[in-house]
């Protein structure tokens, strides 16, 4: 697997597991937006595996989902492997 296979990969796997805590905590997508300080269209590009977020997004995301970055990371790096 080369690099940008990889990235898209990992970017799937974030999606994946950012749109089911979402739904587990029973938010929509603007509601999450406004509670981390990002924008809708960010939420949908990062479900959709479009888009990687940064550190700083993780450690939002996180934080407006009630899980720590780590066991977000963990879910992901399941999902990867």
């Amino acid at each position: 697997m080369n690099i940008e296979q990889r990235r898209t990969r990992i970017a799937k796997a974030f999606g994946i597991v950012l749109r089911e805590l979402r739904m587990k905590a029973n938010l929509s997508q603007e509601s999450l937006a406004n509670i981390s300080l990002l924008h809708r269209t960010t939420i949908g590009l990062m479900e959709r595996g479009l888009r990687s977020p940064s550190l700083d997004t993780v450690f939002r995301l996180s934080e407006a989902l009630n899980i720590s970055p780590d066991q977000f990371i963990i879910k992901v790096k399941k999902l990867f492997l």
